[in-house]
């Protein structure tokens, strides 16, 4: 059990930037309906670049890491389709707060995308946060499942720190493709920062060696989130293809 983190200052949360007009519109607001308690945030680098991970059970997951990423001070961003880029108004916010898109283009394309985003990272000492499922998990019980090899990409790509971070309790404010449930107001949600996971045992680029690591970042996840919900963790992590799930869109019930 970790001690509740106070906020703390950076460079990111100090310098003026579009951050400053979303935060003080969302935080605020989502803490009428949240109660958010981060343990471990000192992990989270107060300055360079990052990749966070994190795992996706709930629609409104992303405002909670959002928000806990911020009150850490550091700017939240991140990955996004390259094709909501190019939507009106939305594609301006995204391109102003410094999301990073992702590219859906031929696996060279792609490398060499990933490769110029991971030096753009380095460069400009940012961060990013990325959901390795890349959809909300299909486990029946929540857990993280088969993650894809993205955010590894990533790191590996700029020799950039991985951080783990798991969060619970989304689930009782907007249950995975459920409906929403305000009341009780305040209803508490736990975060949680943990130690960068050590890829150093995987070099190259291959992709039996890019889903390796994949693979041990996403048992860091279910270990962590098991010691949060108090809970075992099943062995393996669940893959939608053997159950006859797709991996993208909505899931059936």
């Amino acid at each position: 059990m970790g001690a509740r983190t106070r906020p703390r200052a950076s460079a990111e949360k100090t310098r003026p930037s579009v951050f400053w007009l979303l935060g003080a519109i969302i935080v605020p607001v989502l803490g009428i309906f949240v109660r958010i308690e981060i343990r471990g945030g000192e992990k989270l680098p107060r300055a360079g670049a990052y990749v966070l991970v994190t795992n996706h059970h709930s629609e409104i997951d992303p405002l909670t890491v959002a928000a806990s990423v911020w009150r850490l001070g550091r700017a939240p961003r991140f990955m996004a389709k390259e094709s909501l880029f190019r939507v009106p108004v939305l594609g301006w916010a995204l391109r102003a707060t410094g999301m990073v898109p992702v590219a859906r283009a031929s696996s060279s394309a792609a490398a060499r995308h990933t490769l110029e985003t991971s030096r753009a990272l380095v460069e400009h000492g940012r961060g990013v946060i990325v959901y390795p499922e890349g959809t909300l998990t299909r486990d029946p019980d929540l857990w993280p499942m088969r993650g894809k090899t993205g955010a590894v990409r990533l790191a590996m790509s700029g020799d950039i720190p991985v951080i783990p971070l798991v969060h619970w309790g989304e689930q009782e404010i907007l249950p995975r493709y459920g409906k929403l449930r305000l009341w009780p107001l305040r209803k508490r949600v736990v975060v949680v920062v943990g130690d960068p996971i050590d890829l150093s045992a995987y070099h190259g680029t291959q992709n039996a060696t890019l889903t390796a690591a994949t693979t041990a970042v996403m048992d860091r996840l279910a270990e962590m989130l098991a010691e949060l919900r108090g809970i075992p963790a099943p062995a393996r992590r669940w893959n939608p293809a053997e159950h006859g799930q797709k991996e993208t869109g909505r899931l059936d019930s």
